[in-house]
């Protein structure tokens, strides 16, 4: 199941420059877009776009540093349009996301399962499902729903995931996911608590750099920008490279590991839930909130850090939805199961071959 890697400047097909650098471009601000959604695969965007059997070439040569222009043209497309459709709507995704919650979550909910018949498919091509593929979903499943778990309890009592290690496992663990037609990264940064404040602190970020806030920049920059960077790095050249050869030696259980991934990934993204404002003596992230009088304004902050408590921040809660509520959610979620299946179905068409392992 592996992709054509023959050398573009031997391979007769090998477009020019100027178009690999188009669908390089297109295909990174779809995978941008996608990493800011949870359940959009950003692999599936870089099928859509036809350039995912030679992204994938790309980072292997990269990781043996062995580079070809025309690789370099791709990878450098890819990676800067990418970078621009990341910075330029991580605000107002967030935004959307804290406050427009259960529709959010309910349109993810159906991007996720939309993914479920790109991994099928991929079954299907190896075989089938068997003894094997089965147990690999069983696996996949229960570890998702164990992650779901654990973060649902960790939503109820504000616990910190920002520590620098953390960001880092978060943005290596999101990195690999996007390698692989049908797996979110974005998803992943959800789960593990850490999609919201990843959005935010590239929005602070950006909006620094333009205010020459040198500050800011390095704090954000220091705490969540550049572990994160690292972390995307490290998933995407080695956990990458590790996918790969299980899909080449383990191809059915892995594949299965990957349908049960996505199955259980619902079990995280429950809608009818939002965010609880805290109150004065609550402890969030590990720290005593407090109130205090900022700009002739009493504002709840962080007793260690002295930093404003966003809504971003906020403790999540069910809450009993409306029947308009649960109706809407239905149609979001097939709306959302719709758009990855025609983003899919678009990408088949370019005959490329469904995985890149």
């Amino acid at each position: 199941m592996g992709v054509n890697t023959t050398p573009a400047s031997t391979d007769p097909k090998t477009p020019p420059l100027t178009l690999l650098a188009m669908r390089g471009a297109i295909g990174g601000l779809l995978m941008g877009l996608a990493n800011l959604v949870p359940g959009i695969s950003g692999g599936t965007m870089l099928l859509a776009a036809g350039v995912y059997p030679r992204f994938i070439a790309a980072i292997g040569e990269l990781s043996t540093f062995k580079l070809r222009k025309e690789s370099v043209v791709v990878l450098g497309a890819v990676v800067a349009a990418a970078a621009v459709a990341v910075v330029g709507l991580a605000g107002p995704v967030k935004e959307l996301v804290v406050h427009h919650r259960w529709i959010m979550y309910s349109l993810f909910i159906g991007l996720t399962l939309g993914g479920v018949p790109v991994v099928n498919r991929l079954i299907r091509a190896a075989g089938g499902m068997n003894r094997s593929v089965w147990t690999g979903v069983v696996i996949g499943f229960l570890g998702m729903a164990a992650l779901a778990y654990v973060q649902m309890k960790q939503a109820t009592g504000g616990t910190d995931n920002t520590g620098f290690i953390f960001m880092l496992l978060a943005g290596a663990a999101g990195a690999s996911a996007m390698i692989l037609p049908g797996v979110s990264g974005g998803y992943l940064l959800l789960v593990l608590g850490v999609y919201v404040p990843i959005l935010a602190a590239i929005s602070t970020f950006t909006d620094a750099a333009r205010a020459l806030d040198t500050a800011t920049l390095m704090s954000v920059g220091m705490g969540t920008i550049l572990p994160v960077g690292i972390g995307v790095i490290i998933g995407i050249v080695l956990v990458s490279n590790v996918l790969k050869w299980l899909l080449a030696r383990y191809e059915q259980p892995t594949l299965g590991v990957l349908l049960g991934l996505l199955l259980g990934a619902v079990i995280g993204l429950y809608p009818f839930v939002h965010g609880v404002e805290p109150k004065p003596g609550d402890t969030l992230k590990r720290q005593v909130l407090i109130v205090e009088v900022i700009e002739d304004r009493p504002t709840l902050i962080y007793e260690g850090t002295r930093k404003a408590v966003e809504p971003e921040d906020y403790p999540t809660a069910m809450f009993t939805p409306a029947v308009i509520q649960v109706i809407g959610a239905c149609g979001l979620i097939l709306g959302g199961f719709a758009t990855t299946m025609l983003i899919d179905r678009f990408g088949a068409e370019r005959k490329t071959p469904p995985s890149a392992a």
